[in-house]
């Protein structure tokens, strides 16, 4: 509830404007009875003409500055809870990129999908019912309990009953209702998680038919969400009948007691029976704002999770006057463990790179190479040991300008809804025509680009999804190569590519990278063996670092690689020995 207090301090203005003409509005609806009782008990009973007419207009005239009342609040209400939901998104849009990998992980995307879009939209419709209903309710409920103990003061005791009644029902709505609807936004978390999952990979799940598959899954989150929604209404529809219930009785109630008045004062008794009605509806608005309510603070505490979440990753504070940085790195017994394993995924990891070399980085899947590279800028930190760029500690320098230095082409090409143009500037949005050309064409881009009828104007579907998967890697790579980095991270970005055009991408990044610090992250030996240094990896650890003459001198794990890829005839060449 803080969260959304302090977005509605920061639009009162508009706020009071909305509360200022819902009160007209209100007091408005409360006169008409009260001039309704004088037209027919003054003006009916005593046949007064004009007395009729002069209360019908001054009715008229409530009724016309109540519509007044209710248009202004609309449009405020309106525009303060819209901005007050742009605003809570974009904060938690801007909160979810000082995050890391870490907390992305834990967090979840498609939790954190369901909160910037469903949970920020309950709080929206609560802001928006506050200005609208919430302080309407309970006004015209007080408002038509005051005058029906004014018209006939001896109900004040059923009136009391009535209220309290009515205001343990809603209590136990509320307490029963929050904990069924946290559940069911959960549960929506939970089906959104599936058909991202579903979209994401829906080509592979056409490939293995698995649409059935998936179609179980789905239908499973949807019946959770089902059974979470079904057991919230449920609350709703036992406790919204018995406050009509207590209401109505209550009217019945009056009716009885006021037998002996009816022929007296017949229009006194109307009046109470009308602010009866208001005050089951005013209860009955109460009710549902209440409920709302529940959904607003379950949602809320959901959006305030992710703001209080604390980066696992804090910006180095040590010097603030930190010179531009050399491409050197040294690794000085680097471990690291992802959240939640016990195992970690690099061990005690120490080497050195010098500015301006080129180290490829070869081992089995799950070895631990891409976990590796991603220490590098800070994707992870260590849980152990120092890594150190141009001779500082990454935990120390700005993350702002470490990344700055370096360019990543990851493993799965990751392009943007825009124009290609559009996507390769992501490298460096001042980039001149000639250099975006040039790098196209060191990544063997420049070519493919140019059959196209709009060329770099060309506009690429979400992902990339109208261009192959070694379209997007070149593309990816020209990207990274207009960033001119001082560190260049090529983590397996040429899986896609045929063994010609590999070579040709290798050579033009050789060209073009002179100069810049490349770590290559390859399956391939080829793609490693002209490295100036090649790092090879086994189970988390480095197993050899060094020339590819020296490693297939020294390291098994390397000779093992390049004996499955190449064969027993090119092992020999290379003078490996064979062991049978």
């Amino acid at each position: 509830m803080k969260l959304m207090l302090h977005y509605i301090k920061k639009h009162i203005g508009m706020f009071l404007i909305a509360v200022i003409f819902l009160t007209i509005e209100t007091f408005a609806d409360l006169l008409q009875p009260t001039f309704m009782s004088y037209i027919v008990d003054r003006g009916v009973k005593e046949q007064e003409i004009g007395l009729i007419l002069r209360y019908g207009v001054i009715m008229l005239g409530i009724t016309a500055l109540g519509a007044v009342g209710a248009v202004v609040r609309n449009i405020y209400a309106t525009r303060t809870s819209q901005l007050i939901g742009k605003e809570i998104r974009l904060a938690i849009y801007e909160k979810v990129q000082t995050l890391s990998y870490e907390n992305i992980d834990r967090l979840q995307p498609s939790s954190m999908i369901t909160r910037i879009t469903n949970d920020v939209t309950q709080m929206q419709n609560f802001i928006n019912g506050i200005m609208r209903i919430m302080l309407k309710a309970p006004v015209t409920c007080i408002g038509a309990v005051a005058l029906i103990i004014f018209q006939m003061p001896r109900l004040l005791p059923l009136m009391l009953v009535i209220l309290v009644s009515a205001g343990l029902l809603i209590y136990g709505n509320m307490k029963l209702g929050y904990p069924r609807f946290d559940k069911m936004q959960r549960k929506l978390d939970g089906l959104n998680r599936t058909s991202r999952e579903f979209l994401s990979a829906i080509r592979v799940v056409k490939a293995f038919r698995a649409e059935r598959q998936e179609q179980e899954k789905f239908e499973d989150a949807s019946w959770q969400l089902a059974q979470a929604g079904i057991s919230s209404m449920r609350v709703m529809a036992v406790f919204g009948p018995l406050i009509n219930l207590t209401v109505n009785g209550g009217i019945v109630i009056m009716l009885w007691l006021s037998q002996g008045e009816m022929s007296g004062e017949i229009g006194r008794l109307m009046a109470c029976v009308n602010y009866m009605t208001q005050v089951l509806f005013a209860l009955g608005m109460v009710s549902n704002i209440l409920n709302s309510a529940v959904r607003a603070v379950a949602s809320s505490a959901r959006v305030q999770e992710i703001f209080n979440e604390v980066p696992a990753q804090q910006e180095g504070k040590a010097h603030k006057n930190i010179p531009e940085l050399e491409g050197n790195i040294v690794f000085g017994q680097v471990s690291f463990a992802y959240a939640g394993t016990a195992r970690p995924a690099v061990q005690e990891a120490s080497f050195v790179v010098k500015a301006g070399e080129t180290v490829g980085i070869i081992g089995p899947t799950g070895s631990g190479k891409t976990t590796l590279v991603n220490l590098v800028p800070r994707f992870y930190d260590a849980t152990k040991g120092q890594i150190l760029v141009g001779g500082w500690d990454v935990t120390q320098v700005p993350m702002a300008q470490l990344r700055r230095m370096i360019a990543i082409v990851p493993q799965k090409a990751l392009l943007f809804t825009g124009t290609i143009e559009e996507n390769l500037r992501w490298g460096n949005k001042q980039a001149k025509r000639e250099e975006i050309y040039q790098a196209a064409k060191a990544a063997c881009a420049d070519t493919f680009v140019k059959k196209f009828p709009e060329g770099y104007a060309t506009q690429l579907g979400q992902g990339g999804v109208n261009l192959s998967g070694g379209q997007k890697q070149r593309l990816s790579i020209a990207r990274a190569l207009i960033k001119k980095p001082k560190i260049l991270i090529l983590d397996d970005c040429t899986s896609a590519l045929d063994a010609s055009t590999e070579a040709k991408v290798l050579s033009g990044i050789r060209k073009e990278a002179a100069g810049m610090t490349v770590l290559l992250v390859s399956q391939r030996i080829a793609t490693v063996m002209k490295a100036d240094h090649i790092l090879c990896m086994e189970n988390g650890k480095i197993c050899g670092f060094g020339s590819h003459e020296s490693l297939m001198a020294d390291c098994e794990p390397y000779k093992a690689i390049f004996r499955s890829q190449i064969g027993d005839e090119g092992f020999q060449k290379e003078g490996g020995v064979s062991h049978g």
